[in-house]
């Protein structure tokens, strides 16, 4: 069975792949887990840093001071610091966020984790949505970690998708539902 991925997809992957086999190693995972996700947020939040990370005229010097003093106030691994390092020298660091997508999904699947997406028609709270997870992560076996979004064109009801599973209780869906019966008719 083949896939059709593209270049940066399947790079990334297999940068993602190392790191976590290093990190594994050195016992390491959860601090590179929380170290990646606080550059993600850095990079989330400051285009500057972006910008900077993405542009392939910079010289590899350049981006090597940035991420050494990024890393020191970060506070980095070694293994973290080396593999940053790595990405400039091999002129991959514009794949990081994917690796950092990658990586992040790897760590989750390793707890046994599943990403499901769930869209309610009005505001859930948080207490909501995690007797919600718990019910479903119970009569799955796995813990559930919702992508949660509000989108009230739905009139009422929630949709899940979990993998190619989707659950459409909404009364959007209902309405679509009974049009398609009466032009049936």
């Amino acid at each position: 069975m083949s896939t059709n991925k593209s270049f940066s997809t399947e790079t990334s992957e297999r940068y993602s792949r190392a790191l976590f086999e290093v990190a594994k190693e050195s016992n390491e995972l959860e601090n590179i887990e929380k170290d990646l996700i606080n550059f993600q947020l850095l990079l989330n939040t400051s285009l500057e840093i972006k910008n900077f990370i993405h542009n392939p005229t910079i010289s590899k010097d350049s981006q090597n001071n940035v991420i050494k003093l990024l890393a020191e106030k970060l506070n980095f691994s070694k293994n973290l610091k080396n593999f940053m390092f790595l990405l400039i020298e091999k002129r991959r660091i514009f794949f990081v966020e994917k690796i950092i997508d990658s990586f992040l999904k790897l760590c989750s699947q390793k707890r046994g984790e599943i990403k499901a997406s769930l869209i309610s028609s009005k505001e859930l709270s948080k207490t909501e949505i995690e007797s919600i997870g718990r019910d479903l992560s119970s009569s799955m076996g796995s813990t559930l970690k919702f992508d949660y979004k509000v989108d009230e064109e739905l009139i009422g009801g929630l949709k899940l998708q979990l993998g190619s599973i989707m659950i459409d209780t909404s009364i959007k869906n209902k309405l679509k539902k009974y049009e398609q019966k009466m032009l049936e008719s």
